[in-house]
């Protein structure tokens, strides 16, 4: 290709940046579990692992909310979790998407120079977000913390982030399971709703001391309750806390996220070279699986993280407000979105604030349903799995679907019938679980329960397919 190509300006930095070979060789199904829970194992440790120099209580949390989906953990190495990564494949994406870069899914120099891009941006958001971290008095007043603490927190938070990078990385170069991305938020996700139904934690409210833990509060009150109907109603309808309503909206969405898993088209293909060979082509109503609504969380996370820091900063500039207002948490101390576009683009946490605000409610479901479907369409173009994709891998294989010609053109005009709308009504459908799930407000929130099902279900399929295999 001639010219002037803006992947080319990333040619340079590719020998420089942290890599991990392809795999040479088909990983045994036993290594490559052992890679995953090795990788699962240092990530778990980093998300433990303090940061040195941090004044603990120096700030509320301007990312508690999103913390479950970023896999990250407030006030450790993995403070960044996988935002950074997230970050830089939803600019590349759009980059891609756009055509403001020219990309050939095809062409195996193209694909390294948009890995290399991808890696190169995730390196410098990683460096950004750790310099806006301590700049915005994250952990405390830069002038307190002083130079030397600064800088190391910075260096603490970007080798967290190369570490995170190369786990990722490792994966999904054949050394273990899925990817890192998908593994860590699962594992967030999945501890995040153990731990709110059964914490034994203990917390102080208008009503006295109270377990965190769903489960153990309902025992609780049961057991020191004299009106049980009285206690009853305060496990099952408490606010502000988790309750049982909160953990069987979970139990109900994560059995409705399986069941539509199984929703899919087969077309059945053949071999034109081997004879009575006949096999068939899946296409799944979540056909981009749970990239829709992990690009849509990266881009709102990175929205209500510029929204608070300025809000914090030039809190009565009226564009400011336009953008979103906050407000403290009773318990906690925690902000949240009161007003502007944040607000409008946050889940309501319960069916009596839709009917106390229906426009909230509106403006939430047109915003969720339009940007994951259109996440997913993009998607499919830019992850070589878009109809002409699909087409040209199965006429590399000898393959046609039965009843049509065996033409590449053919396979497109029949696999256009089925893909853009398998991704775009699929993307919606991820969407609209998403907001059900919020409005029955499932532990976790809609979108964490539906990555952490997808994840799990994903996990389920290879372990399943190795069996078949006989790779273990």
């Amino acid at each position: 290709m001639g010219g002037f190509r803006p992947l080319n300006l990333v040619r340079p930095f590719l020998s420089i940046l942290p890599d991990v070979p392809q795999a040479d060789r088909r990983v045994p199904f036993r290594e490559r579990f052992l890679y995953t829970a090795v990788t699962l194992f240092i990530f778990l440790v980093c998300s433990q692992l303090p940061l040195y120099g941090i004044k603990t209580n120096s700030s509320t949390d301007p990312f508690y909310w999103a913390r479950v989906i970023m896999a990250s953990n407030r006030g450790t190495c993995m403070e960044l979790g996988i935002s950074p990564i997230v970050t830089s494949g939803l600019v590349m994406q759009l980059l891609a998407g756009s055509k403001i870069i020219d990309v050939d899914n095809s062409v195996k120099a193209d694909r390294e120079l948009l890995n290399g891009a991808q890696k190169l941006l995730g390196v410098l958001i990683t460096i950004g977000e750790a310099v806006a971290y301590v700049v915005s008095g994250m952990y405390g007043d830069v002038h307190e913390l002083g130079a030397v603490n600064a800088i190391l927190i910075i260096l603490q938070l970007f080798f967290a982030g190369i570490i995170v990078i190369c786990l990722d990385e490792l994966l999904q170069k054949g050394y273990g399971l899925g990817s890192g991305i998908s593994l860590f938020i699962a594992t967030n996700i999945c501890e995040s709703i153990i731990w709110k139904a059964f914490s034994p934690y203990t917390v102080s409210t208008g009503r006295g001391a109270e377990f965190e833990g769903a489960v153990i509060a309902l025992f609780h009150l049961l057991l020191t309750r004299n009106d049980k109907i009285r206690a009853l109603k305060e496990a099952f309808y408490r606010h502000n806390m988790p309750n049982i309503t909160n953990l069987l909206a979970t139990i109900v969405i994560f059995l409705v996220v399986i069941y539509f898993q199984g929703f899919r088209v087969d077309l059945p293909v053949r071999n034109k070279r081997a004879r009575g060979q006949q096999g068939s082509y899946p296409i799944k109503l979540f056909y981009t699986s749970n990239m829709p609504i992990i690009l849509q969380s990266a881009l709102v996370s990175n929205l209500y993280f510029i929204s608070q820091l300025l809000y914090k900063r030039y809190g009565g500039n009226f564009l400011v407000q336009l953008l979103g207002r906050w407000q403290a948490l009773e318990y906690g101390g925690n902000m949240v979105p009161v007003g502007g576009l944040v607000y409008y683009i946050s889940p309501p946490q319960s069916l009596m604030e839709v009917a106390a605000n229906p426009l909230h409610a509106i403006f939430y479901v047109i915003f969720m349903l339009t940007a994951c479907a259109l996440f997913s369409k993009t998607w499919i173009e830019v992850s070589g799995s878009s109809a002409s994709d699909v087409a040209k891998q199965l006429k590399e294989q000898n393959m046609f679907i039965q009843g049509h010609r065996d033409t590449q053109a053919s396979l497109k005009k029949e696999l256009n019938r089925y893909i853009p709308t398998a991704a775009a009504f699929g993307g919606m459908c991820i969407g609209a679980l998403t907001i059900i799930a919020d409005f029955m407000g499932a532990i976790g929130s809609g979108t964490g329960i539906l990555l952490a099902v997808s994840i799990v279900y994903q996990y389920f399929e290879t372990y399943e397919k190795e069996k078949a295999q006989g790779s273990f």
